[in-house]
C-alpha cells in the first residue's frame, strides 16, 4: 500500500518536473505561438506594402511619360500651326529678319518638343519597363519565402499537436493508474472481498502503472523532439526565411532609390540639348536687323515715281483786266482761251497716293506703278521659266524611257509614251509663248522707266493747275484706271466767272488736238472712272501719249475720250502734230 502510493506520487512529480524542465506550460506555449503568428503576419503585410509603393511609383512615372508625350505633341502642333504655308503670301513675309527669327524659333520649339519625347521614351524603357519586370520577380520571390515560412509553421504546429496528444495520453494513463491504485487499496481493506479479487485488483493497478510509465516515456520523448524542432524553427528555419525576406525588402528599397535617381538623370541628360535650343532662339532674336528689314520694305514697295513738282498758279482773273482798247480786249480773250484750253480741262493724277483696286488687275500688271509692275513681271517670267524647265525635264526623262523601250521591247511599249510626250511638247510651247509675252511687257517697262530728272518733270506735268478754292478746300478724289485715285476738277469747285460777254468763249472750249492714231490690240473694259472701253482691232485717236505711268489718253469721238493701258494699243504718232502739241504745252506752262 505504501509502495503504491509512493509510486503514484513519484509519477505525478515526474510529470510536473518534466514539464517544468522543458519550460512548457499552457500559458508560455500560447504566448510563444501568438508572438510568432503576429510577427509573421505583420512582416507579410509590410512586404506587400513595399510592393504597393513600388507599383505606385511605376504608375507615377507612367503618368509623367504620358504628360511629356502630350506636351511634346502640343508643342509640335503649335509649331506646325504657325509655320508658313507653301506657295502662300506668308512665304514672302519670311524674307524679313524678324520673321526669319520667328521661323527659327518655331523650328527650335519643334526640337524642344523632341527632347520631351526623349524624356518619355527613356523613362518608359529605363524605369517603367525595368521596374515592372522587377515587381513580377519580387512577387514570385516573396511568395516563395512566405510559402517556406508557412510550411515551417505548419510543421511546428504538427509537432505541437503530436506533443499535445502524447501529453493527454500520459495524463489519462496517470489518472487510470491512480484510480486502479485506489480501487486496489479499497479492495485490500475490505475483509469481505476474496483474496482472488484483491489479487486481480492489484494486477490491474500494476498494469495501469506500467501503462502510465510507458506514456510518460513516450511523452518525454515527444517533448524532447518538439523542443528540438521548436528550437530549430525559431533559431534556424524562421531566421533564415526572415533573413531572405529582409534581403528582398532591402533590395526593393535600393531599387526604388536607384529608379528615382534615374528619374532625375533622364531629365538632366536633355538639359544641355534644351539649352542649345534656347541658345539658338536667342541667337535668332539677336540676328534681327531692323535696318535690313526697313530696306526690304523700301525695295518691296517703291513705285519708281518721283515726288510731284510744284503746281503752277493759274491766274483766271487775267481775262477780266479789260481796257478801253479793242486790241487789249482781244488779247485778253485770246489769252483766256489759251489758258482754258490747255489748263482748264487737263487731268492731274496723284500717283504717290494711289489706292489699289481690290479686284483682279490686268494680266500685264499695268495697273501697278512702274517699279512694282517690273517686279511682278520679272517674278512671272521666272515662274514661267521654272515651269518650262520642269516640263523639259519630264520630256527628257520620257525620251530616255522611250529609248530604253526601243532597245529593250520586253520592258515596255515605246508607243505608250508618245501621247504624253506630245502633251509635254504642247505645254512647253504654250509656256514659251506665255513667257515671251511677259518678257515683251518686261522689256517695255524696263526700256520706258524714266531717269530721275525725267520723272521729276513727268510728275510736275501730272499735277496740272486747278483754281485756288479747289486746291485749298474740296479737291475731289476720283478712281484712276488701275483702281487708284486721281484728283480731278469738280464742277462744283470750279471758279465761276461773273456773267459777262465773255462767258460764251469759256463755254466753247476746244478739245485737245490729236497727235496720232492707235489700234487696239486687245479688248479693254474701262470700268473705272477716267477710262474708256475699246474693242480689239478698233482704230482710235491719240490725244495724250504715255508719260511713263503705263496709260495713253485716246478719243473715239468728240464726246468719248479716256485712258487705256499703253500695252493694249499700238500707237502711230503724227510727228508734226506731236511737235505742235509739245509747243502748246510749253506755252501753257
Amino acid at each position: 500500500m505504501e509502495f503504491s502510493f509512493d509510486r503514484l506520487d513519484i509519477v505525478r512529480l515526474l510529470t510536473q518536473s518534466s514539464r517544468s524542465i522543458y519550460g512548457i506550460t499552457d500559458q508560455t506555449e500560447a504566448a510563444a505561438w501568438s508572438h510568432f503568428q503576429d510577427q509573421f503576419d505583420n512582416l507579410e503585410k509590410h512586404t506587400q506594402w513595399g510592393i504597393d509603393v513600388l507599383e505606385k511609383f511605376i504608375k507615377f512615372v507612367k503618368e509623367r511619360t504620358e504628360i511629356e508625350l502630350s506636351y511634346a505633341k502640343q508643342l509640335r502642333n503649335l509649331s506646325k500651326k504657325y509655320q508658313p504655308k507653301k506657295n502662300s503670301k506668308e512665304e514672302e513675309e519670311y524674307r524679313y529678319t524678324s520673321t526669319r527669327a520667328f521661323l527659327a524659333t518655331l523650328n527650335e520649339m519643334n526640337d524642344y518638343a523632341g527632347q520631351h519625347e526623349v524624356i518619355s521614351e527613356n523613362m518608359t524603357s529605363l524605369i517603367t519597363g525595368e521596374l515592372t519586370r522587377y515587381v513580377q520577380e519580387l512577387k514570385q520571390e516573396r511568395k516563395s519565402h512566405f510559402h517556406d515560412g508557412r510550411k515551417a509553421q505548419q510543421h511546428i504546429e504538427t509537432c505541437w499537436k503530436q506533443l499535445e496528444a502524447s501529453k493527454r495520453r500520459f495524463e489519462r494513463d496517470c489518472k487510470e493508474a491512480d484510480r486502479a491504485q485506489q480501487y486496489f487499496e479499497k479492495m485490500d481493506a475490505d475483509i469481505n472481498v476474496t483474496k482472488a479479487d484483491v489479487e486481480k485488483a492489484r494486477q490491474q493497478a500494476q498494469l495501469r502503472h506500467q501503462m502510465a510509465e510507458d506514456s510518460k516515456a513516450e511523452y518525454s520523448s515527444t517533448l524532447q523532439k518538439f523542443n528540438s524542432e521548436q528550437h530549430d524553427h525559431y533559431y534556424t528555419h524562421i531566421p533564415n526565411i526572415f533573413q531572405k525576406i529582409q534581403e528582398m525588402e532591402e533590395r526593393r528599397i535600393v531599387r526604388i532609390g536607384e529608379s528615382m535617381k534615374t528619374f532625375a538623370e533622364v531629365d538632366r541628360q536633355v538639359i544641355p540639348i534644351i539649352g542649345k535650343c534656347l541658345d539658338e532662339i536667342t541667337k535668332a532674336a539677336e540676328s534681327i536687323d531692323h535696318k535690313n528689314d526697313s530696306q526690304l520694305v523700301i525695295e518691296a514697295f517703291k513705285s519708281g515715281f518721283e515726288p510731284p513738282g510744284d503746281i503752277d498758279f493759274e491766274d483766271f482773273t487775267q481775262p477780266m483786266k479789260r481796257t478801253v482798247s479793242e486790241s487789249s480786249l482781244s488779247n485778253s480773250r485770246g489769252d483766256g482761251k489759251s489758258e482754258l484750253k490747255f489748263g482748264g480741262k487737263s487731268k492731274g493724277k496723284l500717283w504717290p497716293f494711289i489706292k489699289k483696286n481690290k479686284g483682279a488687275g490686268p494680266e500685264d500688271f499695268s495697273h501697278l506703278p512702274p517699279e512694282q509692275r517690273r517686279k511682278k513681271l520679272q517674278q512671272k517670267v521666272d515662274e514661267l521659266n521654272k515651269d518650262i524647265q520642269k516640263e523639259m525635264d519630264q520630256r527628257d526623262a520620257l525620251t530616255k524611257m522611250k529609248d530604253v523601250y526601243i532597245k529593250n521591247p520586253q520592258m515596255g511599249d515605246a508607243a505608250s509614251v508618245d501621247h504624253r510626250l506630245a502633251e509635254l511638247g504642247q505645254n512647253i510651247e504654250k509656256l514659251r509663248l506665255e513667257a515671251q509675252k511677259f518678257e515683251g511687257w518686261l522689256a517695255e517697262v524696263e526700256g520706258r522707266l524714266p531717269m530721275r530728272n525725267e520723272q521729276a518733270r513727268r510728275q510736275s506735268g501730272l499735277y496740272e493747275a486747278q483754281n485756288t478754292s479747289a486746291v485749298n478746300s474740296c479737291a475731289q478724289d476720283r478712281e484712276s484706271p488701275d483702281g487708284s485715285y486721281t484728283e480731278e476738277q469738280s464742277q462744283e469747285t470750279e471758279m465761276k466767272v461773273p456773267a459777262t460777254d465773255f462767258d460764251d468763249e469759256f463755254d466753247d472750249e476746244e478739245p485737245l488736238p490729236t497727235i496720232g492714231t492707235c489700234k487696239a490690240l486687245y479688248t479693254f473694259e474701262g470700268q473705272n472712272e477716267g477710262t474708256i472701253s475699246v474693242a480689239e482691232g478698233e482704230m482710235l485717236y491719240v490725244i495724250e501719249e504715255d508719260k511713263g505711268d503705263g496709260w495713253t489718253r485716246i478719243r473715239r469721238n468728240e464726246d468719248e475720250e479716256g485712258y487705256v493701258p499703253t500695252s493694249y494699243v499700238e500707237v502711230y504718232l503724227d510727228k508734226n502734230a506731236k511737235d505742235v502739241y509739245k509747243s502748246l504745252q510749253k506755252i501753257s506752262e
